[in-house]
């Protein structure tokens, strides 16, 4: 037991585990793109995307594929991020964007901008911002009572999801003639999604990435707990709110543009966390390429297992996500 604490503790197994998660990701990079109605070889994916030939292969992999994988990368690392501080915020295993309702409140204004507002699409990605930081505060403000208890941060982010989710439907009631595209939204899903997309959710990957990973120390101190936080002179309630606005930053970015994917923020930390420890310093970039590992694969099987009708990869995630749940849950 103590062998295995101590290989799971050394730097150079963190290490070692970073570099199988990158060529895990190349692996699924490749499966996604080759898997499909029409079948392409490594070699040739890898010349369509270097040469500009005019061929199907090119035009399927440039324009379909390749779009989609990296678009699925982003999300995944972005979900994960997401849920692996909101994790940490809250101290508690059970938090994730989905689950506590900060994707519902995302969810929410996004669709109030697709459904009533399409005219103004290209806001959506705020409005969904807007709506992840209303519903984080509304949760914190429910469980609120002498200093936030995980219990309390869990039972108020259901409730607010409820709350929201029922937001939503009416919406769709009320305008049941403009659903179509809202549908996909519900459900997370990355067909018809290309460049696009990719551009939009990017620059917040990459401020993301950047700032989890420049005060990963902080969340360290954070989950040692507030009075010891305090005491090394960490300013704790600034401290989660600027990781609480980051985790609904990333949150957003991916509501926005693929809908409602849950359970990524959960799954891919925890698991995480079992393998190489609790110290976010590699906490970071471990979950964002799991996550992405993770959503892409979900994305292929849901794209080719039913060929060619395309299943949500939402549904595929919940599918996984839900077991994982209540695995947690009699733990």
């Amino acid at each position: 037991m103590n062998s295995k604490v101590g290989l799971r503790d050394s730097n150079k197994f963190k290490w070692s585990f970073i570099f199988i998660l990158i060529a895990m990701l190349f692996v699924a990079f490749f499966i996604g793109n080759a898997r499909g109605t029409l079948e392409v070889g490594i070699n040739r994916i890898i010349e369509v995307i270097k040469t500009n030939d005019g061929s199907p292969e090119r035009l399927v992999i440039w324009n379909i594929r390749l779009p989609r994988m990296v678009l699925a990368a982003l999300v995944g690392a972005n979900l994960a991020m997401s849920g692996a501080i909101l994790q940490g915020v809250m101290n508690n295993p059970l938090a994730d964007p989905g689950i506590i309702g900060i994707s519902s409140g995302a969810g929410l204004f996004g669709i109030i901008i697709l459904v009533i507002f399409p005219e103004y699409q290209h806001l959506v990605p705020m409005a969904a911002f807007l709506g992840a930081m209303l519903a984080a505060v509304i949760i914190y403000s429910l469980a609120w009572k002498g200093g936030i208890q995980p219990t309390r941060i869990i039972l108020a982010g259901v409730a607010v999801s409820a709350l929201l989710g029922a937001g939503i439907s009416a919406i769709l009631v009320f305008y049941s003639d403009r659903v179509h595209g809202a549908l996909t939204f519900m459900n997370g899903s990355l067909s018809s999604r290309s460049w696009p997309e990719v551009h939009t959710i990017l620059p917040y990957t990459i401020i993301g990435i950047i700032v989890a990973n420049i005060f990963a120390e902080k969340m360290n101190i954070l989950i040692l707990g507030d009075d010891i936080a305090r005491g090394v002179g960490l300013n704790v309630e600034y401290t989660r709110l600027g990781f609480t606005a980051l985790a609904c930053l990333l949150a957003a970015s991916a509501v926005s543009v693929v809908g409602l994917l849950g359970f990524v923020g959960l799954i891919v930390p925890h698991s995480i966390r079992l393998i190489i420890g609790n110290d976010y310093r590699y906490m970071m970039p471990t979950s964002a390429l799991l996550g992405a590992i993770l959503v892409m694969l979900s994305d292929t099987f849901a794209r080719t297992i039913m060929s060619p009708v395309e299943i949500p990869v939402g549904i595929v995630m919940a599918i996984l996500g839900v077991p994982f749940f209540l695995y947690l849950l009699r733990r």
